[in-house]
C-alpha cells in the first residue's frame, strides 16, 4: 500500500533543489544572465522550466526503479544510488554557483563533474533496470546542450570570471 507513496517521493524529490534552485537566483537571470553574451543556439528562457520538469520527473521515477529493484536502500544500492545522489547535488548545486554566485569557473567545473556523475548512473542503472537507464538519455542529452553552452558562456565572457583584473 505505500509503493505509491514511494513512487511519488523519489518521482518528486528531483523538483524540490531545481525549485530551490531556481526560486533563490530568479532575480540573477534578468538582472545578469540576460546581459551574457550568449551563442545563437541558447535556448529561450520559456524553454528551461518545461524541459527540467519532465527531465526531473523522468530522473525521479527512474531511480525509483532502480531503488525499487535493488530492494531498497541495501548494501547493493550504495553505488548506483550514490552516483545519482551525487550527480543530484551537482545538477542542484549549478544555478547557485552559475547565478546567485556569478561564478563561471566553479560552474563549469560543477557541470563537467556533473557529466561523469550522470554518466556513471545511466552506466550502472543499466545492469539494474534498463528502462531506468533509458529514462536518463533525455537528460543526458540536455546536459551536453547545457555543457557546451556552459563552455560558450564562460569562454566568451571573459570579464565575468573571478579573479581577473583588467
Amino acid at each position: 500500500g505505500t509503493m505509491w507513496a514511494y513512487t511519488v517521493g523519489f518521482t518528486v524529490l528531483p523538483h524540490v533543489g531545481g525549485f530551490l534552485g531556481w526560486f533563490l537566483n530568479r532575480k540573477e537571470i534578468p538582472a545578469w544572465y540576460e546581459k551574457l553574451k550568449k551563442p545563437s543556439w541558447c535556448p529561450s528562457r520559456r524553454v528551461f522550466p518545461v524541459a527540467w520538469t519532465m527531465l526531473y520527473t523522468g530522473m525521479g521515477y527512474a531511480s525509483y526503479l532502480v531503488w525499487n529493484d535493488l530492494g531498497g536502500c541495501s548494501s547493493k544500492a550504495i553505488v548506483p544510488l550514490g552516483l545519482y545522489g551525487a550527480q543530484l547535488a551537482l545538477n542542484w548545486a549549478w544555478p547557485p554557483l552559475f547565478f546567485g554566485a556569478r561564478n563561471l569557473n566553479l560552474a563549469l567545473i560543477d557541470i563537467l563533474v556533473l557529466d561523469g556523475l550522470a554518466i556513471g548512473t545511466v552506466c550502472s542503472w543499466y545492469r539494474i533496470n534498463r528502462v531506468a537507464a533509458l529514462l536518463l538519455l533525455p537528460y543526458l542529452g540536455w546536459l551536453a546542450m547545457a555543457t557546451c553552452l556552459t563552455i560558450r558562456i564562460w569562454k566568451d565572457n571573459p570579464e565575468q570570471k573571478p579573479g581577473k583584473t583588467d
